[in-house]
């Protein structure tokens, strides 16, 4: 028979996140990636393929949503170069 608080554990909130969790490594890792020729011509692709790319009124919701997973993940990219590059 399980104890009542087993399974419970969810609702405690998640413990602070140390230094290693920080994800200034990875950050970095991404600044280094991109700073090269070859990952700015990557970014740039990717920029095209998605932020600067629209979509037709024909477009389905399905279609909508995937390019707009696709943005957020370049974003995301973005972002976490642009922190790895600042070291903060």
């Amino acid at each position: 028979m399980l104890r009542p608080e087993t399974g419970w554990t969810w609702f405690d909130p998640p413990p602070p996140p140390t230094a290693e969790d920080s994800g200034l490594d990875l950050a970095q890792a991404a600044a280094r990636v991109f700073a090269s020729g070859d990952g700015e011509a990557l970014l740039r692709h990717l920029r095209e393929m998605t932020l600067e790319r629209c979509l037709g009124p024909d477009s389905g919701d399905a279609a909508l949503r995937h390019l707009e997973g696709q943005r957020h993940l370049v974003l995301h990219l973005q972002a976490l170069a642009a922190r790895g590059r600042a070291g903060s």
